[in-house]
C-alpha cells in the first residue's frame, strides 16, 4: 500500500537542502498492488539534489542490459520521461511549506520533450529520510501511487 504523509514540517523549506540517495521507488494501484516499473525496474538508482530555488534529479535502472532503442519512453502522466532506462533533469523549484508541495519547473532533461514542464510533488523530510509522492500512471495506463524515499547524503 502507498505510505501515508504525516503533515508537513514548518522547516520544510531548509530540510529539504542537500543531496539525496534514493533508497526505494514504489507504485501502488488503486487495489494496492505493487507495479514494477518495467522502464526503472524494481530498485532504480537515483540522487536529487536541492540548493536554494535549484535542483537537479537523476535516476537509472541498474539493469539497462534490456534497454533497447534510443528514443524516450514514458513513465506516466505526471512525469518526465526516460531514455533506455535513464532520466536526468534540473530546474528551478517553488515550494509550498503549508500545503507540502513542491512544484520543479524543467529547464534541462534527458528527454527534449519534458523541458519547459511543471511538476507538482508531495513532500516531507523526517529525520534523514526525504519522501516525494505523487500520482501518475502505470505503462499500461494504469492509475498508481508513487513513492520515492531518499536518505540524505549531504
Amino acid at each position: 500500500m502507498p505510505q501515508t504523509l504525516p503533515p508537513p514540517s514548518p522547516d520544510l523549506s531548509r530540510a529539504i537542502i542537500g543531496l539525496w540517495r534514493l533508497l526505494t521507488r514504489e507504485d501502488y494501484d488503486r487495489d494496492g498492488q505493487r507495479r514494477i516499473d518495467p522502464i526503472m525496474g524494481p530498485q532504480p538508482l537515483g540522487v536529487l539534489c536541492f540548493a536554494p530555488g535549484y535542483f537537479a534529479a537523476q535516476f537509472m535502472n541498474p539493469d539497462r542490459t534490456g534497454a533497447s532503442g534510443t528514443g524516450p519512453t514514458s513513465s506516466g502522466a505526471n512525469n518526465s520521461g526516460a531514455v533506455n532506462g535513464y532520466d536526468a533533469y534540473f530546474g528551478t523549484y517553488t515550494l509550498d511549506e503549508v500545503t507540502g508541495t513542491v512544484t520543479v519547473r524543467l529547464e534541462g532533461a534527458l528527454s527534449p520533450a519534458n523541458i519547459g514542464h511543471a511538476l507538482t510533488r508531495d513532500i516531507r523530510v523526517e529525520r534523514d529520510r526525504l519522501i516525494i509522492q505523487l500520482g501518475t500512471t502505470a505503462v499500461d495506463g494504469t492509475p498508481v501511487t508513487r513513492t520515492l524515499t531518499f536518505a540524505r547524503s549531504g
